[in-house]
């Protein structure tokens, strides 16, 4: 009997985090034929691959590939007319299958998912970070999801050849645009709640994650068909690049006039305010009526991840990924 859904997770070293995300998929099968489980492992050294097996997953080894090789790899395994590409760091809500099946049902609709939530018992930079990312509400048309957790239908997903294995990040953006280019629909749906256990910790961690995945935003960004809805998160790293690039010229100017290296200086602080302050007013008014998240947390975690953004457009950072620690199973 063909299973309803397939899921697709990659993996490299998460063993107790892939763990954890198991068990939340196997939480929403009501049979053993309704869902496949393919665990697409990137040379793992850990126990990763003993955990899928413990699971009954189908193991995939890639030694070499990007996520998005991963992510198509596992698709072109899986059996199920729909795909479901969850991260291994990623734990859903029981009753996320049925919510996405009943999504992909409404009219011309493609792809479902919803933003991902931070951990519960998360840091104080974790959880403003999911605030800047945003809160899923309610179901409505949108423009991309992240590809750790979405469900997509297999004509749409074939349709437009899976995952661009060119890129290294964005991956799921570009999907989703090559998507809605052909007229098909994306929704966000709160039911598909997804927490996600990878977020940055720290401040350091936001400045080296941020540095990798603002790699491939220009890029991406740009390519045709362009969405005006994109723009901003493409421009504004340029907008603080070229502040960031102001203020050093400050720096050495100050040594030959000290009015002009001051001036560049100023106006290298003041664009660089005013473009994170629009931001962080916008995360704030849309957080005011949940009281959970403050001004000037906001704007440190924001700055910091503008900083690290605008840096990947001269030097991207490797992907070292967030450290790994166990993650602990929501009820």
């Amino acid at each position: 009997m063909k299973p309803r859904v397939s899921f697709v997770v990659p993996v490299r070293n998460d063993a107790a985090r892939l763990e954890v995300c198991l068990r939340s998929i196997a939480r929403n099968s009501n049979g053993p034929d309704q869902i496949e489980l393919i665990v697409v492992d990137n040379g793992s050294t850990d126990d990763s691959v003993a955990v899928a097996r413990r699971f009954g997953a189908e193991v995939l080894s890639v030694e070499n590939g990007r996520v998005a090789e991963l992510r198509n790899q596992g698709a072109r395994r899986a059996k199920a007319d729909v795909l479901a590409f969850v991260d291994a760091d990623n734990e859903i809500a029981a009753g996320w299958v049925y919510s996405a099946l009943e999504c992909l049902r409404l009219p011309n609709t493609a792809v479902v998912g919803a933003l991902y939530q931070p951990p519960v018992d998360g840091t104080w930079v974790q959880r403003t970070y999911g605030h800047l990312r945003g809160l899923p509400q309610g179901q409505h048309d949108t423009d991309w999801l992240g590809s750790g957790n979405l469900a997509v239908s297999r004509p749409a997903f074939e349709s437009v050849g899976g995952f661009d294995t060119t890129l290294e990040t964005c991956e799921d953006v570009d999907f989703c645009h090559r998507i809605r280019a052909r007229g098909m629909r994306i929704i966000s749906d709160a039911r598909l709640k997804s927490i996600h256990h990878g977020d940055p910790r720290t401040l350091l961690e936001v400045f080296s994650s941020e540095r990798w995945r603002g790699r491939d935003n220009l890029r991406v960004s740009f390519r045709r068909p362009i969405t005006w809805s994109a723009m901003p998160s493409a421009v504004l790293p340029v907008i603080q690049g070229l502040a960031l690039g102001i203020g050093l010229a400050g720096i050495f100017a100050a040594f030959v006039a000290t009015w002009v290296g001051l001036l560049l200086v100023g106006a290298c602080l003041l664009s660089f305010v005013a473009a994170t302050a629009l931001r962080v007013a916008r995360v704030v008014l849309r957080a005011r009526p949940r009281r959970a998240v403050g001004m000037l947390a906001v704007f440190i975690v924001a700055s910091v991840f503008d900083v690290a953004r605008a840096l990947a457009l001269v030097s991207p950072a490797p992907h070292r990924g967030v450290r790994s620690r166990p993650a602990t199973a929501t009820p």
